[in-house]
């Protein structure tokens, strides 16, 4: 059999870990109660354990636990957050507004927004500059009299630079403007809270950290008005109706605590392992381009395109090599709209690499990438 190809997809989500896995376990069908229901022992005790789980993601993140409203994923904040508080907005004063966005960010921030658009708000979609990072005078011109809302991500999930957010909340608090956050690719990478950015809505996802898939939350500043999309039962104080999964809320309370814990080592180590990465594959392959600032990026991001090789042939060399993505995972093969507005070429952005390190990531692993891709690399060239 063929050696397991080299994992390098860490952004696209992560394996769970053993102890999440435990921790989850009871609730799958022991204590398999609704947590609504408190007229029985089973449902009492699904609703205590989330309620631990909710005040353990609570300390970690610095807040009030009665702020985290949770969702199926990072997709379905996101569209709680812009879709939700819009429609509320609009609600409120009878009439429509004007939002503001980048062109980098992720399709489940774009998708809504465009949603919106549809349903007659006004929207702006700011490029970034040459660096992946946003101009804050281009920022700051977007504005316009009705504007009431800016989404723009904490750190890109393809080329992993950190956006000025503190800059931007401060810029959007002096004109009175809600400010919401993607922080899916971020959040357990980089050390913050919510109210040290100054943001209003904030989204976080359970599979980006080593937690179970179909769990995230949106955080939320108590004062921010959002309608529901969803309706039922009353659930996440009548925000977002449907039966809690206790498993998945449980096993993301403890992959979030367990990222806090261990983020400060983690930081130093990915980064380590990214720079050994980066400066082998620089010193094997000439051409290279690194996509983004590789100063504001997050620690275990790398993205760089490779000149002079055809991106379809170097994918499919690579595909039972090393498991890695030339785009967002979401991307359904398109070349990425991120580098794109870099000012990539179709055809530079299709050989273009995502290689995301992870926890189970060694040297070794770092040594056979570098020599594997250099091989492949001198043999399209």
């Amino acid at each position: 059999m063929q050696q397991k190809p080299l994992e390098f997809d860490y952004q696209s989500t992560t394996p769970c870990l053993q102890s999440v896995v435990d921790a989850m376990e009871p609730y799958w069908n022991e204590d398999w109660g609704n947590p609504s229901n408190r007229q029985n022992r089973s449902g009492i005790l699904a609703s205590a354990a989330m309620s631990i789980a909710r005040d353990t993601l609570g300390q970690s993140l610095g807040i009030n636990s009665e702020r985290l409203i949770f969702t199926s994923g990072a997709t379905e904040a996101n569209n709680l957050a812009l879709i939700g508080h819009a429609r509320a907005h609009a609600n409120e004063l009878g009439k429509k507004g004007h939002v503001i966005t980048m062109t980098t960010e992720h399709h489940a921030v774009l998708d809504p927004i465009k949603q919106l658009e549809k349903e007659g708000f006004s929207i702006t979609a700011v490029k970034p500059r040459s660096d992946g990072i946003l101009c804050l005078d281009d920022f700051n011109n977007a504005f316009k009299d009705d504007t009431f809302m800016v989404s723009i991500m904490l750190a890109n999930n393809e080329i992993g630079v950190i956006q000025p957010i503190k800059e931007v909340s401060k810029i959007c608090k002096d004109r009175g403007v809600i400010l919401h956050s993607d922080a899916a690719q971020g959040f357990g990478y980089l050390p913050f809270t919510i109210d040290t950015l100054g943001v209003d809505l904030m989204t976080i996802s359970g599979h980006k950290i080593y937690g179970p898939k179909g769990v995230g939350a949106l955080i939320r500043s108590n004062d921010i008005s959002i309608h529901p999309l969803i309706f039922g039962g009353g659930q996440e104080q009548g925000i977002r109706a449907g039966t809690l999964p206790v498993p998945l809320i449980v096993g993301f309370g403890k992959a979030v605590e367990i990222a806090i814990n261990e983020m400060e080592n983690n930081i130093v180590r990915f980064r380590d392992l990214r720079n050994k990465l980066w400066f082998g594959l620089s010193s094997q392959i000439s051409g290279l381009l690194i996509n983004g600032s590789l100063d504001k990026r997050l620690p275990h991001n790398l993205n760089f395109t490779i000149k002079g090789v055809l991106g379809s042939r170097m994918q499919k060399l690579l595909r039972s090599k090393i498991i890695c993505t030339s785009a967002s995972s979401c991307s359904n093969g398109s070349p990425s709209h991120v580098l794109i507005e870099l000012g990539r070429t179709s055809k530079e952005a299709e050989a273009s690499l995502r290689l995301s390190i992870g926890r189970f990531t060694t040297n070794n692993d770092i040594e056979q990438a570098i020599e594997l891709i250099s091989e492949i690399v001198q043999q399209l060239r």
